[in-house]
């Protein structure tokens, strides 16, 4: 008995470009986040770039079922809301603690980790992507 698996179905040219415009979309709205904002409390893809990025992300997910297409659509997914999620815990604790002053150094530690999270991520997923590869663990 054999160990190897079956090779995934191969997916049509436009539903790889569409995962290229959606990491490129990501990825742009993480540099704008980080170049105008500093470290915005909305998170690094919490611009209309990312939004476009994580619609478009949700809409192509279910054309790339089957395909070693489908993990990347899961890791950018689970990247912009990881993102958010970790975005607003720095900027609640940013207003909540901003009295003491600590709250201001954790809720910017929280968004520059985030973001440097974030372009990790989106690196991490490009070069499995341009390679053909599934993001392993998806």
């Amino acid at each position: 008995m054999s160990d190897t698996q079956a090779p995934l179905p191969v997916p049509p040219p436009s539903l790889i470009t569409a995962t290229l415009v959606v990491y490129a979309l990501f990825g742009a709205a993480a540099v704008v986040a980080i170049a105008s904002h500093g470290f915005p409390p909305i998170a690094p893809l919490g611009g209309i770039v990312g939004l476009i990025g994580i619609i478009m992300a949700y809409v192509k997910r279910g054309d790339a079922a089957g395909t070693w297409l489908a993990s990347h659509y899961s890791w950018l997914i689970r990247t912009f809301w990881f993102s958010l999620l970790w975005g607003c815990i720095g900027a609640i604790i940013f207003v909540l603690l901003a009295i003491v002053v600590i709250g201001i150094i954790i809720g910017a530690a929280i968004w520059i980790a985030t973001a440097l999270w974030v372009i990790y991520r989106i690196i991490r997923g490009y070069l499995l992507f341009n390679d053909s590869k599934p993001v392993p663990g998806m």
